[in-house]
């Protein structure tokens, strides 16, 4: 017999919320953070330089970017191109991975606008 658990919210069956536990905690890890996905969004628009990203994110120190831009390479998003000639550029180009993405950003930003309507909402009417 299998138990079953409370999980925000919903049923399920403990190894299936075991299994999403899991698989969003695996998710996090890839693209958590603060500024991984508006690091892919901005470069999902198109290929960028260091620092056209610094400017365009506005709040990020070069340290953190630099740093996260290494981590979402090394997990397959981005692709760091250096073009050598003078001088030197490096650009930061997303890679076919980065794509399967685009359902989960196109979700989270729906509920990113909605969410900010109702918090407006709430606040106009307190």
């Amino acid at each position: 017999m299998v138990e079953k658990s409370e999980v925000a919210g919903s049923q399920c069956r403990i190894s299936t919320c075991e299994a999403k536990l899991a698989a969003v905690g695996d998710a996090l890890y890839a693209i958590g953070g603060k500024w991984k996905l508006r690091i892919i969004i901005a470069i999902l628009e198109k290929t960028r330089r260091f620092n056209e990203l610094q400017r365009l994110l506005e709040g990020i120190s070069a340290k953190v970017l630099s740093s996260e831009l290494k981590e979402l390479e090394l997990n397959g998003f981005i692709r760091r191109v250096v073009h050598t000639g003078t001088p030197v550029v490096v650009e930061y180009e997303i890679t076919e991975y980065s794509h399967t993405l685009k359902p989960v950003l196109d979700t989270l930003s729906e509920w990113g606008y909605s969410h900010r309507e109702m918090v407006r909402k709430s606040f106009q009417n307190n």
